[in-house]
């Protein structure tokens, strides 16, 4: 067997200099590139209240698509994600010195409209805990919308369907992700007790 070998050239990166340093930190380029769906959010939300494209425009749906390209249900998904966003700045700062709201120095907030849209019709402590979640699920990094997704669904589950199991009744075990029940699934059981979201057997 041979085995082939190439070589690798090393390239010398140079390192940021001190005006570079300042640009990337105190102009905040980075917070401005994350923050790029807020602005746009916030942006299309004062031409739609202020009826600013009338001008030129009949209906703000005609407006979006014609300017930006996009349906009116796109810009909505802008405006909705810009308010949670918000929502998470704000409850996430709210004991923080600093002004800026885009950050505590420290906390992780969403790059895209598309990590926040199913969150748009929670409350807005509901959207800061589900964010929070994420991120800890996401072990401290960035969350995808699916894991948001996820955690919302199950919360939209807990309000929407209220447990209609009593006590004494007889029913079918799902095991769904409980470990404890794997094997039982299918299983008869009389119900004990009636939980929020579930019931013990």
């Amino acid at each position: 067997m041979r085995i082939a070998s190439c070589p690798v050239t090393a390239v010398e990166v140079p390192e940021l200099t001190e005006e570079e340093q300042r640009d990337r930190f105190r102009l905040h380029l980075e917070r401005r590139v994350e923050r790029a769906f807020f602005e746009a959010g916030k942006a299309l939300t004062e031409l739609r209240d202020r009826r600013l494209y009338r001008s030129t425009h009949k209906t703000f749906e005609e407006y979006c698509c014609d300017r930006f390209g996009h349906s009116r249900q796109q810009s909505n998904y802008l405006i909705a994600a810009a308010g949670v966003y918000e929502n998470l700045t704000t409850i996430g700062c709210q004991n923080v010195a600093d002004e800026n709201l885009t950050t505590n120095g420290s906390q992780i907030l969403p790059m895209s409209e598309r990590q926040v849209r199913s969150m748009t019709k929670l409350e807005p402590q509901q959207q800061h805990e589900v964010w929070l979640r994420a991120v800890e699920l996401a072990g401290g990094k960035m969350p995808t919308g699916r894991i948001v997704k996820d955690i919302v669904q199950k919360i939209m589950e807990r309000i929407l369907v209220p447990n209609t199991y009593q006590i004494g009744k007889v029913c079918q075990i799902l095991s769904k992700d409980n470990p404890e029940l794997r094997g039982k699934g299918g299983c008869w059981a009389i119900v004990s007790a009636v939980n929020d979201l579930s019931c013990s057997m």
